[in-house]
């Protein structure tokens, strides 16, 4: 009995001493990437560059909450006009509109990974849901930085037209957009 008993207090104690961890974007790991229509003849594909942000996490209480920063103006899709053009005033205008952000809560723990993101996406100065379906979550350790770090792979999807990213819809460009994010972050 004393033994079950020291055993009880101690789990206890335990997950009262457990805090969420703060573990920030590393952004030469991160690149957020998209599949977009080209008039429904093709797919083009591209990614942004430069990402930073934060991910509060505690595995033990199954929660966790997103915050990250996404810079339009590093669009890649590997052709440097049409990059210049999509962070202009026809496609992102990042001058007048800047980052885009996702801000979401990490839910549907099974044992301590998250399997979803519910958040809100801000974009061209609009901000409407996008949920997000995370197929992979592993943390290790580091074996250079000797700091836990977790990666993910996200996919969802939106209507880029939703966001007032209207260009070649008149030319029949379908608006969907299928994101497929790849993240690691360290813990602080």
């Amino acid at each position: 009995m004393k033994k079950t008993l020291f055993f009880l207090l101690a789990c206890m104690s335990g997950a009262a001493l457990a805090a969420p961890v703060t573990y920030q974007i590393d952004p030469t790991h991160t690149f957020p990437s998209f599949e977009a229509d080209h008039m429904g003849v093709s797919v083009w594909r591209g990614k942004f560059n430069t990402s930073s942000g934060k991910v509060t996490l505690d595995k033990a209480a199954a929660y966790g909450m997103v915050d990250i920063s996404i810079d339009p103006a590093s669009v890649d899709f590997g052709h440097d006009v049409l990059n210049k053009w999509a962070a202009g005033p026809d496609l992102f205008d990042v001058a007048k509109f800047g980052p885009a952000r996702y801000k979401g809560k990490l839910t549907g723990f099974k044992e301590g990974a998250p399997t979803a993101l519910l958040g809100e996406l801000t974009l061209h100065g609009v901000t409407m849901p996008v949920n997000l379906e995370i197929k992979s979550f592993k943390c290790i350790q580091h074996p250079m930085l000797k700091r836990e770090m977790c990666g993910a792979d996200a996919y969802g999807s939106f209507k880029r037209d939703a966001f007032g990213l209207t260009a070649g819809k008149e030319y029949g460009f379908k608006m969907d957009v299928d994101l497929r994010i790849q993240v690691e972050a360290v813990a602080d």
